[in-house]
């Protein structure tokens, strides 16, 4: 099913015309479909329905209200790095028994707030954070549940800055330390041994990856098994990628058969923590072009999104397509698509063949995940609108920040 169509000469989300979107709610504005939300989710589980298992979407990618409840509503679970995370997911709708807190700096306060709301699990990323969890479970009277996050050591080939498996990254515990580690956690009063976890990187558009990654986490299950510690579920992580440009990713139902030939007959819980594949291409970021700078060496299309608003290209170089809401005919040209912060890096893409005139709408493609939650103030720039279309409607799920919110918290010495 397509989600994003020309009709009548423009662009549309669904049914709903994006000039329509632009004239009622300005821009820049951030711009999702439900229906394709809703399509990407159900991939993930029906592909995964003849085994006990839980899709936890990783709230990181985009963390917007209405987009947790739908995923609640459809029975989703979430993965989580920070009680701002936590609270939000509550806020939501979302079940706290359906709840993985991952991230490798959680503080007492989040540990507490977790504790106290009775998540499914902590995927616990180092010795010291095992043993603050015994501890401040104990204080509470309560028993932790927890999966060791285990680095299997296994290039993702992916960007270097969402690359998360290797022994040089900062996340989770070194394969050779787990054994020993499952001992002491199994040995500690406040602890129970739930399951295992495992997080190679996003945006991977190739299988043997996550393949490698299972086996080397289900030899460990079966050394565990034989050390008598039972692992009731098994954590395949998520960063299946998505098409920006030319990549190929595989369908999740491909994605998931692979995974499902490593494990078997095995009867553990399956858990997954998807992000970008569940987000990212149900969105777009709507912005217009304020000016035209025709120059000897490089064309600048001057739109009011800006690195502030999506971060992603000036972050990680990443590609994202750019088109016009409303296609013109005629010569095109060779255009430095650029926002208006005083930053060289602001910009949005590089040498697009563009035919634009200073006014018109273009679309940033496939901004669903890691734009709005990634977005700042910076040049005391209001954060955009968000807007989710329904068909032939659209409802606004954030509105656009003012000054006076961006400054609410500030205050004037005497």
């Amino acid at each position: 099913m397509t989600f994003f169509t020309h009709r009548d000469g423009q662009l549309c989300v669904e049914g709903v015309p994006l000039g329509r979107i632009a004239e009622s709610c300005g821009t820049p504005c951030y711009v999702y479909s439900r229906a394709a939300l809703e399509a990407a989710y159900h991939a993930y589980d029906q592909s995964l329905a003849r085994r006990d298992h839980l899709v936890c979407y990783a709230v990181k990618a985009n963390s917007n209200l209405a987009i947790l409840n739908i995923f609640a509503r459809l029975g989703s679970g979430f993965d989580i790095v920070s009680g701002g995370e936590l609270a939000r997911v509550l806020k939501a709708g979302g079940d706290p028994r359906k709840i993985v807190f991952s991230g490798v700096g959680k503080t007492v306060a989040e540990i507490r707030a977790a504790l106290e709301a009775g998540i499914l699990c902590f995927n616990i990323e180092s010795a010291s954070e095992l043993t603050r969890l015994n501890r401040i479970a104990g204080e509470m009277g309560k028993i932790a549940p927890v999966s060791l996050r285990v680095n299997p050591d296994v290039d993702a080939q992916t960007h270097p800055y969402i690359a998360t498996g290797l022994k040089e990254n900062k996340f989770g515990v070194p394969f050779e330390d787990a054994l020993a580690l499952y001992r002491a956690a199994a040995g500690m009063p406040n602890l129970l041994v739930h399951g295992i976890d495992c997080h190679i990187g996003s945006q991977l558009t190739e299988i043997p990856p996550f393949v490698a990654a299972l086996q080397k986490l289900l030899g460990l299950v079966d050394q565990l098994d034989a050390s008598g510690i039972k692992i009731s579920q098994i954590d395949i992580g998520g960063g299946l990628g998505i098409r920006y440009r030319d990549e190929t990713p595989p369908p999740v139902a491909e994605y998931i058969k692979a995974l499902s030939v490593c494990l078997g007959d095995r009867k553990q819980r399956i858990l997954l923590e998807p992000g970008r594949s569940l987000v990212g291409n149900t969105g777009i970021l709507l912005t217009r072009v304020e000016y035209l700078k025709h120059g000897a060496e490089r064309n600048f299309a001057v739109v009011d999104a800006a690195m502030n608003d999506l971060m992603r290209p000036a972050l990680y170089d990443a590609w994202h397509d750019i088109q016009p809401v409303r296609p013109r005919q005629g010569t095109t040209r060779r255009y430095e698509v650029v926002g208006p912060v005083c930053e060289t890096g602001d910009f949005l893409g590089h040498d697009r063949e563009l035919h634009l005139e200073e006014g018109d709408l273009v679309a940033i493609i496939s901004a669903g995940a890691y734009g709005m939650s990634m977005s700042s103030n910076y040049n005391t720039r209001g954060r955009a609108t968000e807007v989710m279309v329904a068909g032939e409607e659209f409802h606004v799920i954030r509105s656009r920040e003012t000054f006076e919110q961006m400054i609410a918290t500030e205050k004037i010495l005497p």
